[in-house]
């Protein structure tokens, strides 16, 4: 049984600002050697190989090097997101779009899969997790369920204490996103939430994909715009115009000004110039890297790094008892009183383990990947 940490774990825990402020081939010809023929003369695979189709939602990622982090005149820029550091990465397909509760759906029909917030919660799995002596919470709490947003009624002066807006909801699934009332009827094209690592790992190996990197995704979301801040530019003015985020005061009014309050169907606002969608906003995006908080510094040690994985451990001396992985692209709750993470470079942790409201993803293939699978 995969362990969770429950409410008064995840309150604590989640999303620390820190601070402030194959489908087929097409041709019959050797496709591997297509691709050592697409690979320029440093060997990083650019253009893509012109014998392997596109899969169906998924759009080409040419590869390329570029500055992995924080650009310098982000004022919003967190100290995680530095140093900033040279990287390449070969090119891949990735979805177009967040992975939308239709797709996983159908998933689930056909695996019979249940995920993480589904499942019997079991407390000595859960306290594993925890610091020794952390009390059992009652059982009426100990019940399958998921984090779930609600506004405040009044202005709120401490925004580092997360537990004023996010509230443990049993019943609270990919299936009933804001509680056991609730349902995903009409709402095809939204993304999925209430997903777990784990269960975003099971979708991917089903349809034989894999979720990038967090080297792959930032390069992916900055669409080619060298020194941009965000998807579509440095222009923050343009933010209700081009993603889904809480315009207003967090976490009491939203003025919805980019015509959501919540969450919003994929491919609402414009794509980047690489045509991807919602890369800034909407919900947060899984990536496959540990977050470790000495893994940036690193790295900018490194002249250039090519394809990196990320961090070999987790490591967050804020929350030493959880294996987190890194989380990009923010979600319709960002607001730049808060943590701003519309911006390309923002990251958070997540533990593994844990589901919101927020949290999505959506996968890639490389060609390899795809020769494979055909």
């Amino acid at each position: 049984m995969k362990k969770r940490v429950i409410l008064f774990c995840f309150i604590v825990t989640l999303y620390s600002c820190e601070e402030k402020r194959e489908n087929k081939i097409a041709s019959t010809g050797d496709s591997h050697e297509t691709i050592s023929a697409s690979r320029d003369i440093g060997g990083l695979l650019k253009e893509k190989p012109t014998d392997i189709a596109t899969p169906e939602g998924m759009v080409w990622i040419p590869g390329g090097t570029f500055v992995q982090g924080a650009v310098s005149f982000d004022d919003m820029a967190m100290q995680h997101e530095k140093p900033a550091h040279l990287v390449a990465v070969d090119g891949f397909f990735m979805d177009a779009s967040e992975v939308t509760n239709t797709e996983f759906k159908k998933f689930i029909e056909e695996t019979g899969y249940v995920t993480v917030a589904e499942r019997e919660v079991v407390w000595d799995e859960i306290k594993k997790q925890l610091p020794p002596g952390t009390p059992k919470p009652h059982d009426s709490i100990l019940q399958p369920g998921s984090l779930v947003f609600k506004k405040t009624t009044e202005s709120v002066p401490n925004l580092y204490d997360y537990s004023q807006w996010w509230e443990w909801k049993i019943g609270a699934n990919w299936k009933h996103p804001q509680g056991p009332k609730s349902s995903i009827e009409n709402k095809d094209e939204y993304p999925v939430v209430h997903i777990a690592y784990e269960d975003a790992v099971a979708y991917s190996e089903w349809a034989g994909k894999r979720l990038p990197t967090e080297a792959e995704w930032e390069y992916a979301a900055r669409g080619g715009k060298k020194d941009a801040i965000f998807t579509w530019g440095s222009d923050i003015t343009k933010l209700s115009q081009m993603a889904n985020s809480w315009e207003g005061e967090f976490p009491r009014s939203n003025t919805k000004k980019d015509s959501f309050e919540n969450k919003a169907p994929v491919k609402s606002y414009p794509s980047n110039n690489y045509g991807l969608y919602d890369m800034a906003g909407n919900v947060w995006e899984m990536t496959q890297d540990w977050y470790n908080t000495d893994y940036y510094k690193e790295q900018s040690e490194q002249k250039l790094t090519k394809n990196p994985l990320g961090a070999k451990t987790p490591y967050n001396p804020n929350n030493p008892q959880l294996q987190e992985k890194v989380i990009k692209g923010g979600s319709f709750l960002c607001n730049a009183s808060y943590c701003a993470s519309f911006r390309i470079s923002a990251r958070m942790a997540n533990s593994t383990d844990s589901a919101q409201e927020h949290l999505g993803f959506r996968t890639i293939a490389t060609p390899e990947m795809l020769l494979k699978k055909d």
